[in-house]
């Protein structure tokens, strides 16, 4: 990425942390960040060989029942070697792991879920981080990941990497060891968070450019109305519209006039979220983790420079990091070899 890639100071301030969802006027970021699948016009971007190598490498796709809900699965590697579970951002879903899993699974037996909520899982009428523990330990234990002689790795990506934190300190009995992802924690300042609050109240109800209609009438369109959260632009645009294409499902439009394109996501997720398990856990200060934990992050992410800046945050401070360069804060698509290269030699080697 070049330097006019990364984040612009004005979107800086009104992120979230976990990837929480912001609402933003026509113009109000640049449109490589805004829409940045929109050139293509629907058509995909060119992708280099090793990409069309990955994803060829299918998956076995499958549910697990869960606290009563289907969570979606996918699976890559042989029963019997060690386990490695990978969860997912907010409002993202399993597929966001499967140019990576690939390379993994050579050594591993390799599970990708999608969060209740997302992907193809069942939608919830509350979300809590207990549950979302509960689910990836029976994702882990249906998947076959215990059945390689240890309990499996975690490894989670930014909203999953708080998953990933939580079920580590809560269940240490259940992993080996968790890697987070480009994982921060908490948000802005009260005073930023309640403008954010405020500013979003105000355009809720107003039909704007930059808030069409839930269901999308062509493919086009829907891709057209991709972008990231935290705000940036892609590194890779064609993994970014591998993403966005596996984040759609079919969907009646609003007219009766037959079918459209829709978000995979619960669009209430947010808001029906229970914080209170991981307030709780950090409530007197950073709690205490029995696993090894690693941070692998990019360098050029606003999650990790707000905890360079004093940001309090539960992540142990003699944990092993690894910066991943000209990084942004979605690291597998930015820098998915590096990414693979780092988890490889990391896993290699650690926890020793």
């Amino acid at each position: 990425m070049t330097d006019q890639t990364k984040t612009p100071p004005a979107v800086a301030a009104a992120e979230f942390d976990d990837d929480r969802p912001i609402q933003t006027s026509p113009g109000e970021l640049p449109p490589e960040i805004q829409a940045p699948l929109a050139p293509f016009k629907g058509e995909k971007p060119p992708a280099p060989a090793w990409f069309e190598a990955a994803i060829a490498r299918t998956p076995e796709r499958s549910f697990v029942t869960s606290l009563g809900s289907q969570i979606e699965v996918l699976t890559w590697g042989e029963l019997g070697k060690p386990g490695l579970l990978l969860v997912h951002g907010n409002s993202a879903h399993a597929d966001w792991w499967s140019f990576i899993a690939p390379y993994l699974a050579e050594h591993y037996r390799v599970a990708s879920m999608s969060l209740a909520g997302m992907g193809a899982s069942d939608w919830r009428e509350t979300y809590a981080f207990q549950d979302f523990a509960e689910d990836a330990e029976a994702v882990a234990k249906a998947t076959g990941l215990y059945e390689g002689g240890r309990k499996p790795i975690y490894i989670g990506h930014s909203f999953g990497g708080s998953q990933v934190f939580y079920a580590a300190s809560r269940y240490p009995e259940r992993m080996h060891a968790a890697i987070l992802v480009d994982t921060g924690f908490g948000g802005p300042p009260p005073r930023e968070q309640d403008e954010a609050a405020r500013r979003m109240e105000q355009v809720r109800n107003i039909p704007t450019t930059d808030r069409p209609k839930r269901v999308y009438p062509t493919l086009e369109a829907a891709l057209a109305r991709f972008r990231f959260m935290p705000p940036q632009a892609p590194g890779h645009l064609f993994v970014a519209d591998f993403i966005a294409r596996r984040s759609l499902k079919r969907a009646p439009l609003e007219d009766g006039s037959g079918e459209g394109w829709a978000w995979m996501f619960d669009p209430a997720m947010w808001n029906k979220l229970d914080r209170s398990a991981m307030n709780a856990l950090v409530t007197d200060g950073p709690p205490k983790v029995e696993v090894p934990i690693a941070h692998i992050y990019g360098e050029l992410s606003p999650v990790v420079a707000r905890r360079h800046e004093g940001r309090a945050n539960p992540l142990p401070k003699d944990m092993v990091e690894i910066a991943i360069p000209d990084s942004n804060h979605h690291v597998m698509v930015d820098q998915p070899l590096a990414l693979i290269a780092a988890l490889r030699a990391l896993l290699a080697v650690w926890p020793s």
